[in-house]
């Protein structure tokens, strides 16, 4: 049941189904983690063989540390939690970074409304600077992203009146160019302003 939830896009209800609630996945996830920091996993061995879709592979305690916490960043982003997604998320990058992680802390990001973080993230996908970047199914859901991210990310001040930067550049050169900013005061007090100043001492 979770896996055809979550292939229709209905992740929220597959970490339901499998799990029941989020909470109990999120203490399950923390349990699992405590006993990778404890050192009570893979029975001491550096890897452990895994299955996924019939395949037989080797998974490090890096990785399946990160993967657990990928997975503790997607339960706290159903909560809704994102400062505690991105936290996670940011650990799980630090150790094991992958292009899929980085998808959902740039979705985390957006969610909490800082934009320019949001951008930066999905960047180092389509720039092709984290493993799993050139997945066309992680590209094409970066991308997705970066286009909801422009649709909310307000136009700049300057964007709105029309002005480029080349115009605003030549407005301010002329303005330093013309000479120093002059004073508004009449020329008489501009005379008087010395005088007083050596009378007071």
């Amino acid at each position: 049941m979770a896996v055809v939830m979550k292939q229709l896009n209905r992740s929220e209800q597959a970490i339901q189904a499998k799990c029941g609630k989020v909470e109990e996945q999120i203490e399950l996830l923390k349990r699992k983690l405590r006993l990778i920091y404890q050192g009570e996993v893979f029975h001491g061995k550096p890897t452990k063989t895994a299955r996924s879709h019939g395949k037989k592979f080797q998974v490090s305690v890096k990785q399946e540390t990160s993967r657990l916490l990928g997975n503790l960043g997607w339960a706290y982003m159903q909560k809704p939690n994102y400062m505690m997604a991105e936290v996670v998320y940011r650990k799980a990058q630090m150790i094991d970074p992958d292009s899929n992680k980085a998808n959902n802390l740039g979705l985390c990001l957006m969610k909490q409304g800082r934009y320019s973080d949001a951008n930066l993230v999905l960047q180092d996908i389509l720039q092709g600077r984290l493993p799993g970047s050139e997945d066309s199914k992680t590209r094409k859901r970066a991308q997705e992203l970066l286009m909801d991210l422009e649709s909310r990310n307000p136009p700049s001040p300057l964007d709105l009146l029309g002005l480029d930067d080349d115009f605003v550049n030549g407005l301010e050169q002329l303005m330093n160019e013309r000479g120093p900013f002059r004073s508004k005061r009449l020329p008489i007090f501009e005379e008087i302003t010395p005088f007083r100043d050596q009378l007071a001492c």
